[in-house]
């Protein structure tokens, strides 16, 4: 019954929000985004049940102001987004939003604001059917400020039973990579690639695409491409976004890929051998820039201006 009662409470604060002409209903909502967010999962790696109850939840079910003059449904702010804005009051008087030209491009951009940011990677880590964990992973990455935020997206999944298209999607992910095994199985690698068909080749494509180098210390990194994210690396590679967050030690102020960077495929070497290297550090270049430049674990760096009594540049 406190269920019951909170759930009541909830909805009709989103419907008080709305304005009298609104006519899209919750359960309309989920009819015509589930698809979409089943879609997100298997590109993506986010439960479907997590992507429709952040949506339903942010947007007052497609209805709020965001949602229908910006067709942003998850409130996404502005940040480094060089896209179209709209100006909204929200913890601070007008706010920067981000707006797109249809809702879709706010989905997708929901998923690569997740997959992008290395504050999300432990979520990327829990079992993606485990919703409860999820809602609560989010709050603990800092998605939201109300605690009340996991019990809100969880009550959403339990009324309407969202956690249906997670299983769902993870049967067609289960099918589609069965299929994926066998064809790479009859697929050839490397100069043998044919590019005939891209139906067999196009996994095998893209790996063969992005070239894998090394630095002088023998530690393998690729060249980030434009809007590429650390999921694409990571699931290209059979990495986990953990692990590639902590290969790379990036700062808060890099927290998302740009074209031309560095991004590590192993962990970082922890000896410092290169007199390149000690010179950079003597000329005070900050020390993730010097530990991405020559594949050197930012841990080690710090120790070293430590014990030498140097100032520390780590980030500006």
């Amino acid at each position: 019954m406190t269920r019951l009662i909170a759930f009541t409470t909830l909805i009709f604060i989103s419907f008080s929000a709305l304005s009298n002409n609104t006519k899209t209903s919750l359960e309309d909502y989920i009819q015509k985004w589930k698809d979409v967010a089943m879609n997100q999962m298997l590109s993506h790696g986010i439960p479907a049940s997590i992507t429709l109850s952040q949506g339903i939840l942010e947007s007052g079910f497609g209805n709020s102001t965001l949602a229908v003059e910006a067709n942003n449904h998850f409130g996404i702010k502005c940040h480094d987004w060089k896209g179209k804005t709209i100006y909204k009051d929200d913890d601070k008087k007008n706010e920067c939003f981000r707006k797109y030209d249809n809702a879709a491009q706010s989905y997708e951009d929901h998923s690569k604001f997740l997959t992008s940011r290395s504050r999300y990677a432990s979520l990327f880590e829990l079992e993606i059917t485990d919703y409860k964990a999820w809602a609560h992973g989010l709050k603990d990455a800092g998605y939201a400020t109300n605690p009340k935020y996991p019990k809100r997206l969880i009550d959403l999944i339990e009324r309407y039973n969202l956690d249906q298209y997670d299983v769902l999607a993870t049967s067609d992910w289960i099918v589609e990579n069965n299929q994926n095994e066998i064809e790479n199985k009859e697929t050839p690698t490397g100069s043998e690639i044919k590019t005939t068909t891209q139906e067999t080749t196009n996994v095998a494509e893209v790996t063969a695409q992005r070239k894998v180098y090394k630095n002088n210390n023998r530690t393998k990194y690729v060249i980030a491409g434009k809007n590429d994210t650390f999921y694409l690396i990571a699931k290209e590679f059979g990495y986990s976004l953990r692990q590639m967050n902590r290969w790379n030690d990036f700062p808060p102020h890099k927290d998302v890929l740009k074209e031309g960077d560095k991004v590590y495929i192993m962990r970082k070497r922890k000896k410092i051998k290169s007199d390149v290297v000690f010179q950079d550090i003597k000329q005070n270049k900050e020390l993730w820039i010097i530990a991405q430049e020559h594949g050197i674990q930012l841990s080690s760096l710090l120790e070293h201006k430590t014990q030498n009594k140097g100032s520390i540049a780590l980030s500006k």
